[in-house]
């Protein structure tokens, strides 16, 4: 049973593990090539906004940000660290590849997201339109509608994430993130982090980006059946601008389950749970180390991590 509860989160990297604590963030990151541990250290971006960005609901938007926006350069910069990179990449870039990156990478990005806004937003309310077209009582049922459209969003999700499993170098990445687990749960429980203490915890974790995304996608759901719009392309503007609620709240609800262990908050954290045993894996103890070294550098010494 953990002594106390820690603010400190994580993300895994390519041969690494980024680690975040009030005040630095840290990232230690193993290169392939001589075996050493390589460590950078950053402020904690978001610690000196504005109190208003600080409130309970508004804070998740922007700290949803700044984990997408920083862990992306961690997730790149550890690629650099690990020495996976090839050589090539290292030659000075031709033409074509300053040309790909000046226009066709924004080209790339645009058609990812409305890609991902194609499938997760849109499918699900198209298929519930062809399903209930002989039956305009049922379409007309917003609370069905939305319950649909809501697993539907699961059931893609989930076999997108079982599908990235099925890769190689992911379950590797999904190692690193279960001695990111570990890590943290041996810090709560008060243990010195040694590989020896880390090895038995626990690999998952209430508060973890995974468990944050399926109370996103169930709070999804409620908020979908106060929607009564029924042209598509109308209902997926509204789903939009209905991110930042949905957001919100899944982060308080993430937050309160990483705070206390009581019956509800394991029932909203048992989703996410499971879902870890796809997106977390047992690590071997050089991914530890490479835990234990982004931890001990953002473990604040006054104890202002806790909850």
């Amino acid at each position: 049973m953990a002594t106390k509860k820690t603010s400190i989160g994580g993300q895994a990297l390519i041969e690494g593990i980024m680690m975040r604590g009030p005040e630095k963030t840290a990232m230690a990151v193993r290169n392939t090539k001589t075996n050493e541990i390589i460590l950078e250290e950053y402020p904690t971006k978001g610690k000196d906004r504005a109190k208003l960005f600080k409130l309970p609901f508004i804070r998740g938007i922007f700290n949803m940000y700044d984990s997408l926006s920083f862990g992306y350069k961690c997730l790149m910069r550890s690629a650099e660290l690990s020495g996976l990179e090839d050589e090539e990449e290292n030659k000075q870039p031709s033409k074509w590849d300053k040309l790909f990156n000046a226009i066709l990478m924004p080209v790339a990005t645009v058609l990812a997201v409305a890609l991902a806004l194609g499938l997760f937003v849109y499918l699900p309310m198209q298929i519930w339109k062809w399903i209930t077209a002989s039956a305009p009582a049922v379409q007309q049922n917003y609370y069905a509608r939305a319950a649909f459209e809501g697993v539907m969003r699961i059931i893609l999700f989930v076999g997108y994430v079982w599908a990235t499993s099925l890769m190689k170098d992911i379950r590797r990445t999904y190692q690193y993130h279960g001695a990111e687990h570990k890590t943290i749960f041996c810090y709560e429980a008060g243990l010195p982090l040694t590989v020896e203490n880390i090895r038995p915890q626990s690999r998952f974790h209430p508060r973890c980006g995974t468990s944050f995304m399926v109370l996103m996608l169930i709070v999804g759901i409620i908020v979908s059946m106060f929607i009564r719009v029924d042209n598509l392309l109308l209902r997926t503007a509204c789903k939009l601008l209905t991110f930042p609620i949905v957001v919100g709240v899944g982060y308080e609800l993430i937050k309160l389950a990483g705070r206390r262990d009581d019956l509800f908050t394991r029932i909203i954290s048992a989703p996410g749970k499971w879902l870890q045993r796809v997106t977390t894996r047992e690590p071997d103890d050089s991914m530890i180390e490479c835990a234990i070294e982004a931890m001990n550098k953002v473990i604040p010494a006054d104890g202002s991590d806790n909850w």
